[in-house]
């Protein structure tokens, strides 16, 4: 029993020390149907955000090898010279397997990177958001033959549904996940997408364990979080529940109109442009809205960024869209593009966007568009 005990205290301490010595990676590639000579690139997204190559090697046979180190588990890319697209995964110092798919590169399968695993499973989640989203669209298309207000209504809302759970789906992800590497990773991709939710993603950072918040992926996250969250606080006063900021601007007939002349139950500070695609879209949707409530107590006012650098005449085309949209609600203009005093008090880097106050002026939603807008509304007035 003895001996027993001394050999398995052998073979485990024997284990650890294998385990701790993997101070190096090896790739071994299978490249069934890729021609000799074919090179394989081994690629990283630097602190530019450029794409640069680490290493490559020369298929022969079927097969390639790559070998390195990495200070520890990061994302990485397979080009292959002659195909479209790439293979992402998890790169780490063990003996890893790749089976490069030819035809469709992000397609190939690997095993030996443990961290990879987290990432497979969250490129599964985000999968199971594509063929849902593509099972609504599907649905779209058949309501254009047969066009049925109240399917359509509802399958807008829910498509605003899946929107939401896919936006929120990341941070979930990273929750759950917080003792991984690839979460690290994700943070960083996530912190330069637009709306990034700095103050949450700061909360789940400060969860990780120690080694992986000291690492040096750990440390670069920290500073873009801590970057972030400096300008996060220096528009705070945006933050919903903070009363909107008061401003005034000139009505298409040159006099001076304030939010505060205009604010009623529950009033939309609308942000928009003639010239904006995805605005002009939206606006029936708003005039929907503001006929059904206006009489309730809502009230909107739109303050325009136009005077774009390619519009000629950008009050003729400002009042256009009013006209042929039928924006019935106030509208006001330093026809300044985004150097417009009212965009830059209110941050605006994008439009269309919106801001829904309460009856005491307070922020209580931000950026809201079809169906949800119309169900913040009915919620705050019905």
């Amino acid at each position: 029993m003895k001996k027993l005990l001394m050999l398995l205290a052998i073979v485990v301490a024997f284990a650890s020390c294998k385990k701790e010595n993997l101070t190096e990676y090896v790739i071994n590639g299978n490249a069934e149907g890729i021609h000799n000579g074919i090179r394989v690139r081994l690629t990283q997204i630097d602190s530019k955000g450029k794409q640069v190559i680490k290493d490559s090697a020369i298929v022969m046979n079927g097969k390639f090898n790559i070998k390195g180190s990495v200070e520890e588990p990061s994302i990485y890319f397979l080009l292959v010279d002659g195909k479209p697209g790439n293979f992402v995964f998890m790169l780490e110092n063990s003996n890893i397997n790749i089976d490069l798919d030819q035809k469709v590169l992000m397609n190939s399968k690997i095993t030996g990177s443990e961290s990879n695993i987290i990432y497979e499973a969250f490129q599964e989640g985000m999968l199971e958001f594509k063929e849902e989203s593509e099972s609504i669209i599907a649905v779209f298309k058949e309501l254009r033959e047969n066009p049925n207000p109240k399917t359509k209504d509802s399958i807008t809302k829910v498509m605003d549904d899946l929107r939401q759970r896919q936006t929120a789906y990341p941070l979930n992800f990273i929750q759950d996940n917080s003792d991984s590497y690839f979460s690290l990773n994700l943070i960083q991709l996530e912190s330069s997408r637009p709306g990034f939710d700095i103050a949450n993603y700061m909360k789940v950072f400060e969860s990780f364990p120690e080694h992986l918040k000291t690492s040096k992926k750990g440390l670069v996250v920290k500073q873009k979080l801590d970057e972030l969250y400096k300008e996060y606080e220096k528009l705070s006063y945006l933050n919903i529940g903070k009363v909107a900021p008061s401003f005034e601007s000139q009505t298409p007939d040159g006099k001076i109109l304030k939010l505060d002349d205009i604010k009623g139950k529950v009033t939309i500070i609308d942000f928009w442009a003639a010239w904006c695609g995805p605005c002009r879209r939206e606006n029936p949707n708003v005039v929907k809205v503001y006929n059904k409530y206006h009489s309730k107590g809502l009230e909107i006012i739109g303050v325009s960024l136009d005077g774009a650098p390619n519009q000629k005449d950008p009050k003729k085309a400002w009042l256009a869209a009013i006209e042929k949209d039928g924006l019935e609600w106030n509208h006001v203009s330093g026809l300044k593009y985004f150097r417009d005093p009212v965009a830059e008090l209110y941050n605006i880097k994008s439009i269309p966007a919106t801001f829904i106050l309460d009856a005491e002026g307070k922020i209580v939603a931000k950026n809201l568009r079809g169906v949800a807008l119309e169900n913040k509304i009915s919620e705050l007035l019905d």
